[in-house]
């Protein structure tokens, strides 16, 4: 008679036998008789019948690079039985790590019996220089599925040697929930065994993700290394637990794009002026006399691509004339060290004369070329000119200018001064005792106030030094006139006479001496009577700084310009106002009456009349010109084919 065969308690649960004593002896299976001591040598008990499944996982996130190491360790220790370990390599972020970063590891063997099982420990072998290897994270590991197992596993494990369960002890099949636990040292282990019988001689595998517990330990950028220990375990006579197998994954945890030392060229910046920290490139002139000191400054910022001002790159300058770098290191061609946030960068004179092409770059960014002009000590010729037509008693800026350049043909920035050719002419306006000027970049020249003090003409040169002794160089003599004429009328015109529909026009407003000529720059109040100036056309000042108001209110008082000027539109001694014409063709007239800051004799009405194309009567007119032309033609082509038929006439008689 065949003994009775002894039902496994794991199997009474799945078949529903849920009774108090199968439960019992589940759960005592489970915590007493199965798990395994931190060296995995424990033999399990022969009166169980459980099958043991090893599942182990460590694994990356696809990125990794997979790793395949066979196991020599007995599965039951028969001869020729090996469990295989296949891991993948994880990564992860310093805010993320998790089943989505993770890596797998599969364990694949052949159980030559149903009670056969392994134990799963993980070890740390290498962190970041930046940490201790015993402060770096554990491990969490979680069953993902058996869809690809042969079985339901059931896993339990213990935190060293404490008697408290790291996870409950659940039977995870397919679909079931996850069961994670984290392994941070050599002590900490989990087994996993089968929990249905699968009999003898049965192929059993399972695949685990593995990733960095983000919540212990210290996490910091880099690459960490764990060791994979896998101990085979039986119960059976030949069998008993088998020599330990090991496989290592790399967990790579990548650097947040915030704290990258690379330079992004979409962020990074440089900048090129005559101090340190401009944001705006500026044009830049100084003299080439060699000097240690710095004359002007390259500002450089390395930004990051999440726009932090953190990365860290060496800094590569050229330049074809002069001196770049800072006070450790310069020359023609230099690499310097670059810090966090803005560095300046010197541009230093060498003696050499010209502009300069300088060019900044770093591994990870090229900048566009700058320049810089070095100009001689001394200027070799100077030329000025009057700017202001008519001077105003008092201060009148940028009266008198002056273009310079050196022996080498290079403009010339250096501190230039204007001085009164004579006693007599200081006596109506500026000094014998030379006055600086200020270089303009923007308008390429030297600036010259003039303080007038009565009305009458003036001499002026200016010179490249601050007394007349000194000077190399002379401009040529000028002469400028100071008016204290009062307004006697007022004038007010457009620009053109023609314009094509929606054309921008220029209104210009100007007071008039009582020899009708122009006046000096001047505020002028009551020029007009109220209401200003009005239009009869329907123009539009969108675009404009002019409004309506402009017009009919504030012309009643307003300020001339002092200098001409080719770009604004700007005339000496006149207001200018700028509106834009109807689409329609016909005239357009401005009116107005002089008002109380007039004599009586300038208190008249003024007038202004433009024209507007109209597009349509210009169109009939060129299809009627076209059609004069036809008509002529057509006569022509007439009286040259009589001509032919008479010339035939003649030739046949």
């Amino acid at each position: 008679m065949t003994p009775k065969k002894q039902v496994s308690p794991a199997i009474r649960i799945l078949r529903g036998e849920r009774d108090a004593s199968a439960r019992a002896t589940h759960l005592e299976a489970a915590t007493r008789k199965f798990l395994v001591t931190t060296n995995g040598r424990k033999q399990m008990s022969t009166k169980t019948n459980f099958k043991r499944i090893a599942l182990v996982a460590v694994a990356a996130l696809g990125m990794g690079l997979l790793n395949s190491a066979p196991s020599q360790a007995a599965f039951s220790g028969a001869a020729g039985s090996q469990l295989t370990i296949t891991v993948a390599n994880g990564t992860g972020s310093l805010s993320k790590s998790d089943t989505t970063t993770a890596g797998t590891v599969t364990v694949t063997g052949l159980a030559l019996k149903n009670t056969d099982s392994f134990t799963v420990q993980v070890t740390k072998k290498s962190a970041p220089g930046e940490i201790a290897l015993s402060d770096a994270p554990g491990l969490r590991f979680t069953f993902i599925d058996t869809a690809t197992a042969t079985g339901n596993t059931l896993v339990s494990g213990r935190n060293g040697t404490d008697t408290t369960t790291m996870a409950a002890t659940s039977v995870v099949g397919s679909g079931a929930t996850l069961v994670p636990f984290i392994l941070n040292k050599t002590k900490d282990s989990f087994t996993a065994v089968s929990a249905v019988s699968q009999g003898d001689n049965t192929y059993v595998n399972a695949t685990w993700y593995a990733f960095q517990e983000s919540t212990t330990g210290t996490r910091v950028a880099g690459t960490y290394v764990y060791t994979l220990i896998v101990t085979p375990n039986s119960t059976t006579a030949n069998g008993g637990a088998g020599t330990p197998q090991t496989a290592d994954i790399t967990i790579t945890i990548a650097e947040p794009a915030s704290s990258s030392l690379v330079a992004s060229p979409a962020y990074s910046t440089l900048y090129i002026g005559d101090g340190t920290g401009d944001t705006a490139d500026e044009a830049v002139s100084v003299v080439a006399t060699a000097s240690n000191t710095a004359s002007a400054y390259l500002n450089v910022t390395l930004r990051n691509v999440s726009n932090v001002a953190n990365a860290r790159e060496s800094v590569t300058i050229t330049t074809t004339l002069g001196l770049v770098g800072n006070s450790d290191i310069k020359g023609r061609s230099v690499v310097v060290k670059n810090d966090a946030g803005l560095n300046s960068y010197g541009i230093y004179p060498d003696g050499s004369a010209g502009t300069a092409t300088i060019t900044v770059s770093t591994p990870s960014v090229t900048f566009p070329t700058k320049s810089i002009t070095f100009f001689a000590k001394a200027a070799k010729t100077i030329t000025a000119s009057v700017a202001t037509p008519l001077l105003a008693v008092g201060s009148n800026g940028a009266a008198v200018t002056g273009v310079a350049v050196d022996a080498n043909g290079v403009a010339w920035t250096g501190a230039a001064y204007l001085v009164a050719s004579s006693a007599a002419d200081a006596l109506v306006a500026g000094s014998t005792t030379p006055t600086s000027c200020t270089y303009s970049p923007t308008n390429a020249r030297h600036e010259c106030a003039i303080t007038a003090l009565t009305a009458g003409t003036a001499k002026f040169k200016i010179i490249d030094a601050s007394t007349v002794a000194l000077a190399t160089a002379t401009s040529n003599e000028v002469t400028v006139t100071v008016s204290t004429a009062t307004a006697a009328s007022v004038k007010i015109e457009f620009d053109k006479a023609t314009y094509a529909p929606n054309e921008r026009a220029r209104i210009y407003v100007t007071p008039l001496d009582s020899a009708g000529k122009a006046m000096q720059s001047a505020t002028y109040t009551s020029l007009f009577a109220a209401g200003g100036i009005s239009v009869n056309g329907a123009v539009s000042y969108t675009g404009s700084t002019t409004t309506a108001d402009s017009l009919t209110a504030t012309a009643t008082s307003l300020t001339t310009a002092a200098q001409a000027s080719s770009t604004s539109g700007a005339r000496a001694g006149s207001m200018q106002f700028t509106v834009y014409m109807p689409s329609a063709g016909g005239v357009v007239t401005l009116s107005a009456t002089g008002g109380t800051g007039l004599p009586l004799a300038g208190r008249v009405a003024v007038t202004a009349s433009a024209t507007v194309t109209d597009s349509g009567a210009a169109a009939l007119a060129a299809v009627n010109a076209l059609a004069t032309t036809v008509a002529s033609l057509r006569t022509l082509i007439t009286t040259l084919t009589n001509l032919v038929l008479k010339i035939q006439k003649k030739v046949k008689a």
